[in-house]
């Protein structure tokens, strides 16, 4: 269900103010779920439905990157714009601007190499580069940093229980019997593309039995439970960027 400024609203009703095909099928996903979607205004809604776009765009990129799937031990960035730390994060040296950072690892892909968890910090950072502009974006994250979960307080993020999954959510696949030798499949997160479709970092994008395939052979020796689709979602705070 949408509302905005606190009236429901039905998909017809916004067809002539989204023209993007896109952002329609969003809409009329979102419709048919029972949690509600608030908005203040349409600019609001559309800044979100661009944010899911951008998320989408990011993640296909980065896809095609090149860049390399590791784990924190063994993660490196390219030196001329980030140092690495200790714990396997990335941080931005302060001659570097933040743009031109964080779209480098799309250009020079080849050059990183990180884990999953930190892909979706990247991807969330490029659809906000991409959803508020260069300036902005480089105002906001002066001292940027990529590493696992921990997001800047101006790129809020928050997480919730649910199976009302849209277009450019991130979402989890939990691996309980994972093999204690390689811990880092003990889960896959992933953006989701709609149509059964999903880019998880060092899986590629692919559909959810085909990843549920690959975790299930990351498993321990007479593994029990397979691994599966968590109902568990996280996105970004959209009203706080705009």
């Amino acid at each position: 269900m949408i509302r905005i400024h606190q009236q429901v609203v039905k998909p017809e009703n916004l067809s002539e103010h989204i023209p993007n095909s896109e952002h329609k099928t969003i809409v009329k996903q979102m419709a048919t779920y029972h949690q509600v979607y608030q908005y203040y205004n349409l600019q609001h809604l559309n800044f979100e439905l661009n944010f899911r776009s951008n998320t989408m765009k990011a993640a296909q990129q980065l896809n095609d990157s090149g860049v390399k799937f590791t784990t924190f031990r063994y993660a490196f960035p390219n030196k001329a714009y980030w140092n690495r730390l200790s714990n396997g994060g990335f941080l931005l040296k302060h001659d570097a601007r933040p743009s031109t950072a964080i779209l480098d690892i799309l250009k020079n892909g080849k050059l990183y190499a990180f884990e999953c968890s930190t892909a979706i910090a990247i991807v969330l950072y490029i659809a906000t580069l991409y959803s508020i502009g260069h300036s902005r974006f480089d105002g906001l994250f002066t001292r940027l940093y990529l590493m696992d979960w921990q997001f800047d307080d101006d790129l809020p993020i928050h997480q919730k229980y649910g199976d009302d999954y849209l277009p450019g959510d991130v979402l989890h696949f939990n691996n309980p019997d994972f093999d204690p030798k390689q811990p880092h499949w003990r889960a896959e997160n992933v953006v989701y593309f709609g149509d059964d479709k999903y880019y998880g970092h060092g899986v590629g994008i692919r559909n959810a039995s085909t990843i549920i395939n690959f975790l299930n052979k990351k498993r321990k020796p007479n593994p029990k439970t397979s691994a599966y689709l968590m109902n568990m979602i996280t996105r970004p705070e959209y009203s706080a960027l705009l």
